[in-house]
């Protein structure tokens, strides 16, 4: 697919990061002191109470850009005219930052990144992630999932600021937690510590070296930490009526549950180290919970004149049945709507109720992307990070987790049973909108990005076998779990026709895996909606490039 578009030229230095954070709007933020009260007191002073619940429902919101005089792309193929390029990416904290911002706006200096990380790479495999990056540069919205604001974890950055300003976008974001672990907030050092002292076998780094390297990275800053993660919607439209609604619904109680997964494994000091060890580095004790984030876009090319993007994270640590309960929650409060609507984000449909996690990974999400750990399946510091290394298992056994879920919206899965999470898509595919529109579930393989067709293949890549995955549990897993879990869903402009419907959804697998050991542990997806009705003849392409 040709596109005709003018880029705007991304500044790539600290220095661009600036303005974003000046024009900024939202609550007031928490002190370090307030934070080691949140975690420490089960029920807060009202007062703080009330600061808190007011961070986790005002967005902050800067339309910096826009006022700057940037403007939208706007893409225009032959296929589809003028269209609107969304995509979702549930981006890891934004451990790998330089990663995703190159991603997004300079296929060179990717490449360079790719080099100085030793990527192995062929040739083949390098013009494919250059169209990959092509294709994301081409997003005129982007949902971005796990987002940090002021963690040790990601630098202390602002993340969704410090992206929206190198893509020259306007962006939106909703607090989802506020994390308070005392290891996350480098208060409590001494679990990783004794680890590496009791359990250090590997080459590659000394064991007074791993130490120091915990101890600078981990190190307390009042000054900084803010403690912040969320969901964030950039955009090169305005955005309007922007709207942080907290699920009134939670699967899990990321405080209490957390906090008493802390006290049953304290008993085991001394008595089961490896088992403390596991659990302090998958535990997180956070205030908060899951929520949506919605914003307009509005422009007189787009259908109605406005588009609502509704960014959401439904919970991993729950049950199928609980995630429906949310979307639920989320379509009811969408229901009004009378204009098109993308609803996207991880959904976490793994038809499980908690995703399994390689230690090597967790390591790396506690405390960021130092070398000792950066890379799945290479030399790590800590035994966990072995190509043998160990895999967590929440909920479920090794049969749970080693197995493909090709298909989460199919009803049953052969030999395996029924599959749980089927109904969310049931329930989403039986939703009306009050003036009777609903979602584009088509499935046109004309209209996919591949050539397969089947439900939802318009907007989200299918394969030979189901979905293409977004998520992969990766080398440390012995046999690799996929999962499609992040989803982009499309209420169309008209009841009839292909206006504002999705087109061509892609999973950019190999951009994501550019990286040796992955720029996330989810891949990026995309879709199209034309601004209007597609000149298509038949619903046949004329002509059809499928790297574009």
């Amino acid at each position: 697919m040709k596109i005709r578009m003018t880029l705007c030229a991304a500044g790539l230095s600290q220095l661009v990061f600036v303005s974003a954070v000046v024009a900024q709007q939202g609550a007031p933020l928490l002190t370090y002191r307030e934070l080691i009260q949140l975690y420490k007191q089960d029920v807060p002073p009202r007062p703080l109470q009330l600061k808190l619940n007011h961070l986790l429902t005002t967005p902050f919101v800067s339309n910096q850009a826009a006022a700057a005089g940037r403007r939208p792309l706007k893409p225009v193929s032959t296929e589809l005219g003028k269209f609107l390029r969304v995509a979702q990416w549930n981006i890891e904290r934004g451990l790998e930052f330089d990663a995703v911002m190159l991603a997004f706006t300079d296929p060179r200096r990717f490449t360079a990144l790719m080099e100085n990380k030793g990527s192995k790479a062929s040739a083949e495999e390098r013009t494919r992630i250059a169209e990959q990056i092509g294709i994301l540069k081409a997003a005129d919205v982007v949902v971005l999932n796990e987002v940090d604001w002021g963690m040790n974890r990601t630098l202390f950055r602002n993340v969704a600021a410090q992206l929206a300003s190198a893509f020259g976008m306007n962006y939106a974001y909703g607090v989802e937690f506020v994390e308070v672990d005392p290891i996350t907030m480098g208060l409590d050092q001494r679990i990783l510590i004794r680890e590496v002292e009791e359990t250090y076998t590997q080459p590659g780094a000394t064991k007074a070296e791993t130490i120091a390297h915990i101890k600078r990275v981990m190190r307390p800053d009042p000054a900084r930490y803010h403690g912040l993660h969320g969901t964030a919607i950039l955009s090169r439209y305005r955005l309007e009526n922007v709207q942080l609604l907290p699920f009134k619904f939670q699967g899990h109680d990321w405080y209490l549950d957390e906090k008493k997964k802390e006290s049953d494994f304290a008993k085991l000091e001394g008595k089961a180290s490896d088992a403390l060890f596991k659990e302090q580095m998958i535990r997180q004790v956070r205030r908060g919970g899951r929520m949506m984030l919605l914003a307009d876009i509005v422009d007189p090319e787009l259908p109605s004149g406005r588009v609502t993007v509704v960014a959401t994270h439904l919970e991993d640590e729950t049950s199928p049945k609980n995630r429906r309960q949310q979307l639920d929650e989320m379509l009811n409060r969408i229901r009004n709507i009378n204009h098109p609507v993308i609803l996207a984000g991880d959904m976490n449909t793994s038809t499980h109720d908690a995703m399994p996690i390689s230690m090597s990974r967790a390591i790396k999400q506690r405390i960021g992307s130092g070398k000792w750990w950066a890379e799945e399946g290479a030399t790590s510091a800590l035994k966990y990070g072995t190509p043998a290394g160990w895999i967590y298992d929440a909920s479920f056994g090794a049969i749970g987790f080693a197995r493909k879920v090709d298909d989460p919206t199919e009803h049953s899965i052969p030999l395996l049973g029924e599959n749980a999470e089927a109904k969310f898509f049931v329930d989403l595919d039986k939703f009306r909108f009050a003036d009777g529109a609903y979602f584009d579930f088509r499935g046109e393989s004309e209209r996919s990005s591949n050539g397969h067709g089947g439900k939802l293949a318009d907007s989200n890549q299918r394969g030979e076998k189901g979905f293409a995955p977004t998520n992969e549990l990766g080398k440390t897993a012995g046999p690799i779990g996929q999962y499609k879990l992040d989803w982009i869903f499309v209420r169309a402009a008209a009841q009839s026709g292909y206006r504002f419907a999705p087109h061509f959804g892609r999973t950019l697998k190999e951009l994501n895996f550019g990286i040796p050991g992955r720029i996330s542990d989810h891949s990026p997806i995309t879709a199209d909606v034309p601004f209007q009705e597609p000149p298509m003849a038949g619903g046949k392409l004329r002509t059809i490039s499928r790297a574009q």
